[in-house]
């Protein structure tokens, strides 16, 4: 099981994922959460450089979906501006979701990517299905909702098991 958790890549921010290597891999799809993985929690609305990542990705040839366990106000407030497809109240890490994104990627599971700030929803769901999983680091953990806070100590607990 907790081989499940681990993570093909883990990086920082969504920033220093290098696309041109999952490009070379063979990924043409991006399933990218939403909550601490491109925006805080919180901020309602792209940063211009997060609008300008997004760009790039597009004119590479990726195609992108925001998956989010969030409500639908949330997700499409913040996605339909961007024109990004969406799915909302995913129940990730449940298949269904992932298998919804990769039939409006138009990718199998191969081609696909996952992007996201939690291990038990997003790096654990992407890898029961065989997808690139990549963990980047939450960007605010301070506006987090309660499931979300167990989560974090279920990782933490994880973690420490993994290093020994």
């Amino acid at each position: 099981m907790l081989k499940k958790l681990v993570p093909r890549q883990s990086v920082h921010t969504i920033y220093d994922i290098d696309a041109n290597h999952l490009w070379g891999f063979g990924v043409r799809g991006i399933i990218t959460d939403l909550d601490n993985t491109l925006v805080g929690a919180r901020d309602p609305h792209a940063t211009p450089e997060l609008i300008e990542w997004l760009n790039r990705l597009q004119k590479m040839g990726f195609k992108v979906v925001i998956v989010s366990n969030n409500n639908h106000g949330r997700v499409s407030a913040f996605a339909e501006p961007l024109g990004i497809p969406f799915i909302h109240r995913a129940k990730k890490p449940t298949n269904v979701s992932f298998h919804r994104a990769m039939k409006l990627l138009g990718t199998n599971a191969r081609q696909t990517a996952v992007i996201g700030d939690q291990m038990l929803t997003d790096v654990l769901g992407g890898n029961r299905m065989g997808l690139y999983t990549i963990l980047v680091q939450p960007i605010s953990i301070k506006d987090e909702g309660f499931f979300t806070k167990i989560n974090r100590r279920i990782e933490k607990w994880a973690l420490a098991r993994m290093k020994k």
